[in-house]
């Protein structure tokens, strides 16, 4: 019975909103040539809203004929009718709202003190409109940063920034970006970028907003000088030490000019010298954004396994910037080395890359496969899947890869077989590698003829 009374309520109040009988307060929303008066009671908004509440009993709001007016170019009729709605009716609705617009309500509504929607809005902009933050990533994040309220959206901000620097270290307005919003993001650990990348950003960053043309050879006294002032505030941000000696000599050590003098020597020193160790405090090396849960391969494998994918060359993707994830779906050492286990896992979970440690040796094998393991008795056709080698697991440079050469005989689907490949079979834990009549249907690279393996791990590759 009660959910019935409050949607009486709700429903009368509503009438009231529309009805207007008995209003006192006018509001004019927007500015020309889009204005318009609002009518609403001074009761319910006091009750409803801090910011009301306060403008009633101290009197600073305007009165004419027993009526108190409001002003409020800076929302729009649109935005503030929203607001009134829920104001009166606890109702709102945002899904036909662009991102942009859900922000403009954001900060009305934070204006306004009306605190459940400050987080409901945030929760939902966070939740259903991710894609706003690559409309205007510099303007927004100084919007956010100016609220104190929007302490989720600026985390969220920032992690997203973070996961994909791109978004805004590549957006035109970039080199706009107010110097302490750069600070906060040069301190953070999860900052997903080279440490070079990050140096050249903030050069950029720095000569733009200097009005400065980024070529040292003809910078003047006053230039130099100009430019150490405010570049002061950044040098500790940069992780120098992380940056490698091809890149320090041609993109730092050109700059040592507007660079402290002893960290220029002692950068010097530390690639020149063999095995010195840095004498600065330093702060820890920026953490790329990787997950991986394998106990055969390591982080550094993920980036040529999703360079390989996209066929592009091994050293295209980096621990950074990786457009997939690998969730590990079967390792045969916690959930058996039998075949029925690896299908309960496998089967049905589109693309998936497998890799194998071959017993008494530190070589590790394994495909992808871009289809699924779902099927009996069937090859499945694909020009897309490999196989690789890597001769000593540990060790990436030892590396060698496959395409498919015989796209009809790419994948073996069977419910006897676990991962299987070409000439390559696997039946429980009984692996072979046999010629046919049709010859090699990948390249060879060296897979023993049998073997069997102490482990091996099945993951689903998810696009990001």
């Amino acid at each position: 019975m009660s959910s019935k009374f409050w949607a009486e309520l709700s429903s009368d109040y509503e009438k009231l909103l529309e009805t207007e009988i008995g209003y006192d307060v006018i509001i004019y929303a927007g500015e020309e040539p889009n204005i318009k008066e609002i009518h609403a009671h001074s009761n319910i908004l006091c009750i409803r809203s801090q910011y009301f509440r306060t403008a009633f009993s101290n009197e600073w709001a305007e009165k004419k004929d027993g009526k108190f007016i409001f002003r409020k170019p800076n929302i729009s009729p649109q935005l503030f009718n929203i607001i009134l709605r829920f104001i009166y009716c606890g109702n709102i609705e945002l899904k036909n709202l662009q991102g942009s617009d859900i922000l403009k309500l954001l900060i009305a509504v934070d204006e306004l003190n009306i605190h459940p929607l400050i987080s409901h809005i945030q929760e939902f902009l966070i939740e259903h409109q991710t894609e706003f933050l690559h409309q205007n990533p510099t303007g927004i994040l100084e919007i956010v940063y100016q609220h104190e309220t929007f302490v989720d959206l600026w985390n969220f901000c920032l992690e997203k920034i973070c996961e994909d620097p791109k978004v805004l270290f590549d957006y035109d307005q970039f080199v706009n970006l107010k110097a302490p919003l750069l600070e906060l993001l040069l301190k953070r650990d999860d900052l997903n970028m080279d440490e070079i990348e990050i140096w050249e950003n903030l050069l950029k960053w720095h000569f733009a907003q200097q009005n400065i043309k980024n070529d040292p050879t003809k910078w003047s006294k006053d230039d130099i000088t100009k430019i150490k002032n405010g570049f002061h505030r950044f040098i500790s941000l940069i992780r120098f030490y992380d940056i490698g000696p091809t890149d320090f000599f041609y993109k730092v050590y050109c700059y040592k000019d507007i660079l402290p003098q002893n960290l220029i020597n002692e950068l010097l020193e530390f690639h020149i010298v063999p095995n010195i160790k840095p004498k600065s405090n330093l702060p820890p090396s920026r953490k790329p954004n990787l997950k991986l849960d394998s106990t055969l391969i390591e982080s550094n494998h993920i980036p040529l396994f999703a360079s390989w994918i996209d066929k592009k060359d091994s050293l295209y993707y980096n621990k950074k910037i990786i457009p997939y994830e690998f969730k590990l779906l079967y390792r045969s050492s916690q959930d058996g080395v039998e075949t029925k286990s690896f299908h309960n896992n496998c089967d049905n979970k589109g693309a998936t890359i497998w890799i194998a440690k071959i017993k008494n040796s530190s070589q590790l094998i394994g495909g992808y496969n871009p289809l699924d393991w779902s099927g009996d008795w069937i090859w499945k056709t694909t020009a897309d899947s490999f196989l690789f080698n890597f001769t000593d697991g540990k060790n990436i440079s030892t590396a060698k890869l496959s395409y498919v050469d015989k796209i009809k005989n790419a994948v073996y689907c069977n419910s006897a077989y676990g991962p299987t490949m070409g000439n390559l079979f696997c039946s429980d834990n009984n692996w072979c590698y046999r010629i046919y009549s049709d010859g090699h249907r990948y390249p060879a690279i060296g897979f023993p003829n049998d073997f069997i393996v102490e482990d091996y791990e099945v993951f689903q590759v998810i696009k990001k």
